[in-house]
């Protein structure tokens, strides 16, 4: 599975991990040179806080783009250390 954004593959992985429609990459699947830290957070009662990080490519930014839970809830174990994607970043086979 690739994740992409404004061209480039922002992540890449077959080992993805699907929780409310949404897939999971490993954190070790990150192209992180586009990648800064966001100061955004968000709450979901089974799975915890999630933390935020914009995407940084051509000049352009996509604010809040990509989240992960790094201390989940029991029932959200499966994925710790993953991250997910949203705001036109298309994910595909």
């Amino acid at each position: 599975m690739k994740a992409v954004w404004n061209g480039q593959i922002v992540a890449e992985s077959n080992n993805i991990e699907y929780v409310d429609g949404n897939a999971y990459f490993p954190r070790s699947a990150m192209r992180k040179e586009f990648y800064k830290d966001s100061c955004h957070t968000s709450v979901c009662g089974w799975k915890g806080t999630a933390r935020y990080w914009d995407l940084e490519i051509g000049g352009q930014t996509n604010q809040n783009a990509a989240w992960s839970y790094e201390n989940p809830k029991k029932a959200a174990e499966n994925i710790r250390e993953r991250i997910a994607f949203w705001k036109g970043v298309k994910v595909t086979e």
